[in-house]
């Protein structure tokens, strides 16, 4: 979830559109964002369905999948959200896709748990329904998760702004998700139970939906309510850099520590210009690829996948602590978003 997008051309959107009469709605309706499809060679068909397609995480997340059909010679059919949170949109989705004929849905559910009625639906009409980035919940509502050890993703910022604040007393700005999402919980649990905090500790919280202007009007209301923060977590890059834009406008850029977790290309290169001091870097394209790969295996000879597959996490910083596990912006933007 730190993100530039790269985004197909309004022509482009409308030839997908086009192309995929099966998927109208879901491509060009009012049920979703933009959906686009890209042939392979075979008949195998794999859904992607992404919480936006405006997020560069998720935009990633796409261009794995693309990949992996085209390599796998399978047909790929994608929809999106108009925005995080918007669970009609990706209900609407799935019901399209099903009806499609596709073999497999991969979903990043916008919410976590008012998705399980469509996800059931579909299983039973026998497509294979893997999560991605985001459990489901229940996680056994689906098939498989292919994610990111989030919980893990926070601790290990947590661990690292304990350690690099060096014994002086924190005051924590939480900048969150948002409500019934069970990445944003598990994100803000992990970075709490690295810092060895608990919520009493967070001077302030506020829900982003991971949007840069969001975070920034978030850190503006936390710094009217509690001027003295001085360490800031955020869900993700775009909240982060944010954060960074309302505290650069408060004179206060330099003296308070902002860590993050996506490790995209963009928030990598904030690390980088010191405007994060760590982040915990994700693979979506991976996530996507091997949920490609795993369609295709079951499409041709009935094998799901099934539980947990953990895509790893690195934590990535240029001003390394003591006792914590990190690599430099290098090793991070030679990875970002691999």
């Amino acid at each position: 979830m730190s993100r530039i997008s790269r985004l197909p051309s309004p022509l482009l959107r409308a030839a997908a559109c086009t192309g995929v009469a099966a998927l109208a709605l879901t491509a060009c309706g009012s049920g979703s964002g933009s959906g686009t499809a890209s042939t392979g060679s075979g008949s195998v068909k794999v859904g992607l369905i992404t919480k936006t397609d405006t997020n560069p995480f998720f935009v990633k997340m796409k261009e794995g999948a693309e990949r992996a059909a085209k390599e796998n010679g399978a047909q790929l059919s994608t929809a999106a959200g108009k925005f995080d949170g918007d669970n009609a949109g990706q209900v609407t989705a799935i019901e399209n896709m099903v009806a499609a004929g596709v073999k497999g849905i991969l979903i990043t559910p916008s919410d976590s748990k008012a998705i399980v009625p469509a996800i059931q639906k579909a299983r039973a009409k026998g497509v294979l329904v893997i999560a991605l980035d985001t459990p489901t919940e229940p996680e056994s509502a689906v098939d498989a998760l292919f994610a990111t050890d989030n919980l893990k993703a926070g601790q290990l910022i947590g661990e690292y702004a304990k350690a690099a604040m060096k014994g002086k007393t924190a005051k924590i700005a939480a900048l969150d998700l948002a409500p019934g999402v069970s990445v944003g919980v598990q994100r803000h649990n992990g970075f709490l139970k690295g810092f060895g905090a608990t919520d009493k500790d967070v001077v302030c919280a506020q829900d982003t939906g991971g949007d840069q202007a969001k975070g920034q009007t978030a850190m503006e209301n936390c710094l009217q309510k509690a001027p003295g923060i001085n360490v800031v977590y955020t869900i993700n890059e775009p909240a982060a850099l944010g954060a960074y834009t309302a505290l650069k406008a408060k004179g206060r850029e330099k003296d308070v520590l902002i860590v993050s977790v996506d490790g995209g290309c963009t928030g990598t290169q904030a690390v980088k210009d010191g405007k994060i001091a760590a982040t915990s870097q994700q693979y979506p394209l991976k996530m996507a690829a091997e949920g490609v790969k795993a369609v295709v295996t079951y499409a041709k000879d009935g094998k799901k996948a099934s539980g947990y597959t953990d895509t790893g996490v690195t934590l990535i910083t240029d001003k390394a602590q003591d006792g914590v596990t990190s690599k430099d912006t290098v090793y991070g933007l030679d990875n970002c978003w691999g």
